[in-house]
């Protein structure tokens, strides 16, 4: 992890030497020094891990804070005395920093501490549970639950369909990856089927050779002096003859614990792929490897067992009475402890082992109240698995340095919070852990980088979007606590509760109790419980070298008053994230946020401001500037790159909210066109999310639409609405003739005189809604001519009396939402329309009698919700009703009156 901070550090400061030359002016020179200092840091070992982290650290405060101080005074002459102390200061203090990478350097030096290779570290620290690890083809389980199916399905895969030569069996660790290949391998079909068979254990520091030998030496039985004589082949020799046996018999072979592509292509030479008649079966966390090793290969993922079938294998292994055995008390506080395992099949086990050792009912209530620290340490299967931290610990340490802050940074958010993926990799970048790289833009990387490890299955799927992209993610308990674990050992974050006596806890599962200086945290998280009264603890409100601050809260937290965030804005200048999502408060944004100028996200979304305040004079950043100059505060963040604005506020005053000066800004949501100068728009050159309302006319938007729009060749997503006056069709062509080729999606709330040409629309388009449009055509026949779209919402959009869905229309849509259709009686579909629906929703279309004949032909349909229409309607959809017949073949179908679901 060291060298992941020095490389966001060197990172960091190369960007502030080329975004701010003019602040940082004749001490240039010396910070690019500072950066070729750290740059020789990068090749020493981990042994000094504290105080190269500290450096790094210490360099990245020094830039940010004289750019902050120069900032501050943004107007006056560079010669003035406080600019001359300014330039004084960072100076003196690079070469502090620049001192103590010398002497640490020589310290190494000393020491006799030699430079690495990438990954050299991850071995020495990994001879030791490698051993450990290791896994046997003997050691068959018998207490095994929830893997008969799986077992049974992988056996037919590998003796009865020959399309499939290398099987994978992926999933994270501690899921039974291995003990589901042993008890495939050693099932009676399959060894009848094969002709010979060979278990090798890979592992992360693959060793060919010994594959090679160790899989030879299975397949062929050798006597005691062909052993010997393997041992002696070189290494062309071994690869000749272990592929010549593959292809003259019918072989199994497992590759158990397989890491990475390298590794295979390491062993690739030896095995005949898709050109005999044998198979693998290989076990790996890492999805991409399984389909590196044959594209075409069977993929079959492992899952976290059920809460029933984790109480049925801690029975197992606590040696439980099963059935009505055990008495209830101790059966409450079994599932309990339980639960904690999340599924996970190797933490069950540690459990179950150390119950089986207690046999009074106050052994286990001290087990229970201490049940993290005995997962962690793995007490009574050492010699197996060596905790259960260390078992997901590999995959941590695994990592390249660049993934490990991006998966520590996923301990901000609590435990078993689904995280919105756009939030998460928007924070990465802000806080400059992500950037781009040859061409890729920062945010394109970031979410390479997310699915990474997703397919390393260290990050969980939770919801996908309409094209498949991931919407959120999220974090297996044991993970989560890993992931605070080792937050924790880097000085990465700090995670604290607080609680209705305002008495800070520690979020982590006290897997790791490392005491980290309060002064020194650069990243915290605040989880603010019911009852809270206060939003930072006082031995946090010192923390100035904090980087991000996300605060979450519970449902009923009460309403909370700026005048508790003070530290926020007076002592937390180097902030580049602020989270204050459903902040509730009746007053005002204060004018204080103005001094966060190195802010880079801030996200005031689902807050309930009632006030935007507008910069008075007194304002101590602003000395020296003229009255009328700035009419508010949150321009001077001028780093952000999202923002989220409040759904209602006001301003004080009669000035607007200014918006020019966000030359980085990409997301800007929820502009009130009452409230914000709307003209500023035109100078936001990268915007690529854009979302405004309360527009009285188009007329207004065509002061930020002038042809050709700067505005609109950036966007990818904009939503807008406008009240009164009704849009009319050469307005909509115009509209859409200046958006950029891959503009996708389109929130239109406004009255519509007609709907353009389908080839006017963006070519695309994938998701859009209209809404409150109104309009007296059919708009089907239009828009399902679009191409790529996939998802179509319609409320209040159609006054006619018929909708046709023509044949082949809509090839790509796979959501239909239409609602309040007041005038809409009949609904056609033509044979071969909306091939590729999977969800439809109607609602409070109330003269509309049946659902149309043609929606049978629609077979991929998986869910059908129909709400708030007359019962008649719903009558005929019910299993008998009339329309039952249309509907048959969806898997999920829910009928909603008024106050009610069939």
């Amino acid at each position: 992890m060291a060298e992941a901070i020095l490389f966001c550090a060197l990172k960091r400061i190369g960007d502030l030497l080329i975004q701010q030359a003019e602040f940082l002016g004749k001490v240039g020179d010396d910070v690019q020094l500072l950066q070729t200092e750290l740059r020789r840091m990068q090749c020493f070992l981990k042994d000094a891990i504290a105080e190269i982290r500290d450096v790094a650290y210490d360099a990245e405060d020094v830039v940010e804070s004289y750019i902050l101080k120069v900032v501050s005074r943004r107007g006056r002459s560079i010669h003035t005395i406080g600019n001359m102390l300014a330039t004084w200061e960072v100076g003196s203090e690079i070469e502090d920093v620049k001192a103590k990478i010398s002497n640490l350097a020589r310290s190494l030096e000393t020491y006799g501490i030699r430079p690495i290779r990438e990954g050299d570290d991850s071995r020495f620290a990994y001879e030791g549970r490698q051993q450990l690890r290791r896994t046997y083809s003997h050691l068959v389980e018998d207490d095994v639950v929830g893997l008969e199916e799986k077992t049974e399905e992988l056996v037919t895969l590998l003796v009865k369909e020959e399309r499939y030569q290398v099987i994978s069996i992926c999933g994270m660790g501690g899921l039974g990856k291995t003990t589901l290949a042993r008890k495939v391998y050693h099932q009676s079909e399959v060894r009848r089927h094969f002709d010979s068979f060979a278990w090798a254990y890979v592992s992360q520091q693959c060793q060919a050779r010994d594959v090679f030998q160790g899989v030879l030496i299975n397949l062929t039985s050798p006597t005691k002096e062909e052993k010997e004589r393997i041992l002696q082949l070189r290494d062309e020799e071994l690869v000749k003859q272990l592929y010549q046996i593959q292809w003259e018999k019918k072989c199994l072979v497992i590759l158990d614990d397989l890491w990475t592509m390298q590794a295979w292509n390491s062993l690739r030479p030896a095995f005949p792929i898709g050109k005999s008649r044998s198979k693998i079966l290989l076990t790996t966390r890492n999805k991409d490897v399984a389909t590196y090793v044959d594209p075409k290969a069977l993929i079959h993922e492992v899952q976290c067992l059920t809460e029933e079938k984790s109480w049925e294998l801690l029975q197992k292994k606590a040696m439980l009475p099963g059935g009505h055995g055990i008495d209830f008390t101790w059966e409450r506080l079994g599932m309990e402890m339980v639960r904690h395992c999340g599924g996970l099949p190797v933490a069950i086990i540690v459990l179950g082992g150390l119950l089986a050792t207690k046999h009074t009912l106050k052994d286990w209530e001290m087990v229970y109240r201490n049940i993290n620290s005995y997962l962690r340490r793995g007490k009574g299967h050492e010699q197996e698995f060596g905790g259960v931290s260390e078992v997901l610990a590999s995959s941590y340490y695994d990592l390249p340095y660049q993934l490990k802050p991006c998966f520590l940074y996923l301990g901000h958010f609590p435990e078993d919070f689904e995280i919105p993926t756009k939030k998460l990799m928007r924070m990465w970048v802000a806080e400059g852990i992500v950037s781009s790289v040859q061409g890729e833009t920062a945010e394109d990387v970031a979410e390479r980088y997310l699915d990474e490890l997703i397919e390393r299955c260290m990050v969980q799927v939770g919801r996908r979007n309409f094209i498949g992209r991931v919407k959120t993610c999220r974090l297996h308990d044991l993970m989560r606590d890993l992931c605070l674990s080792k937050a924790k050992e880097e000085n990465f974050l700090q995670a604290t509760h607080l609680r209705n006596k305002n008495d800070p806890v520690a979020a982590s599962s006290s897997m790791v109790p490392i005491v980290t200086p309060m002064a020194k945290i650069r990243r915290l998280a605040i989880y603010l419980d019911e009852g809270a009264n206060r939003c930072i603890s006082s031995e946090y409100e010192k923390s100035s070298h904090l980087r991000s601050l996300l605060f979450f809260y519970a449902k009923e937290v009460g309403m909370i008053n700026w005048e508790q965030l003070k530290p926020v804005f007076n002592n937390f200048k180097l902030l580049r994230v602020l989270d204050l999502e459903g902040f509730k408060t009746t007053e005002h944004l204060p004018k204080a946020i103005g001094k966060l100028v190195h802010l880079r996200y801030l996200n005031l979304r689902n807050s309930n401001l009632v006030c935007l305040h507008t910069l008075d004079l007194s304002f101590d950043l602003l000395d020296g500037l003229q009255r009328g100059e700035i009419p508010n505060v949150i321009w001077k963040m001028e780093q952000l790159s999202h923002l989220y604005l409040p759904k209602s506020f006001t301003i004080n005053g009669a000035d607007k909210l200014r918006l020019d000066s966000w030359n980085n800004l990409k997301t800007l949501r929820n502009v009130d066109a009452r409230k914000c100068c709307i003209k500023d728009l035109v100078k936001l050159t990268n915007l690529s999310k854009l979302g405004m309302h309360s527009m009285k006319s188009y007329e207004e938007l065509k002061v930020i639409l002038k042809h050709p729009s700067p505005i609109l060749n950036s966007l990818r997503l904009l939503f807008l609405q406008i009240w009164g006056e009704t849009v009319e069709e050469k307005d909509l062509r115009q509209l859409f003739s200046d958006c950029h080729h891959d503009f996708y999606r389109l929130s239109l709330g406004t009255v519509l005189s007609k709907l353009p040409e389908y080839n006017s629309f963006p070519p695309n388009l994938i998701k859009l809604t209209l809404w409150g449009s109104r309009l007296l055509e059919d708009p089907m026949p239009t828009l399902g001519k679009l191409p790529h779209l996939q998802f179509l919402r319609l409320p209040n959009t159609c006054f006619g009396k018929e909708i046709v869905c023509l044949t082949e229309s809509f090839p790509r849509l796979k959501y239909l939402f239409i609602s309040n259709f007041p005038k809409l009686e009949e609904w056609r579909i033509y044979d071969r329309a909306m091939p590729s629906l999977l969800e439809l929703q109607i609602r409070r279309c109330e003269q509309l009698k049946k659902l149309p004949d043609g929606l049978r032909l629609v077979t991929t349909l998986r869910e059908l919700e129909i709400i708030e229409m007359p019962n008649g309607f719903l009558n005929r959809l019910k299993v008998g009703g009339e329309d039952f017949y249309k509907v048959q073949q969806v898997h999920s179908i829910k009928l909603w009156a008024r106050s009610s679901c069939f």
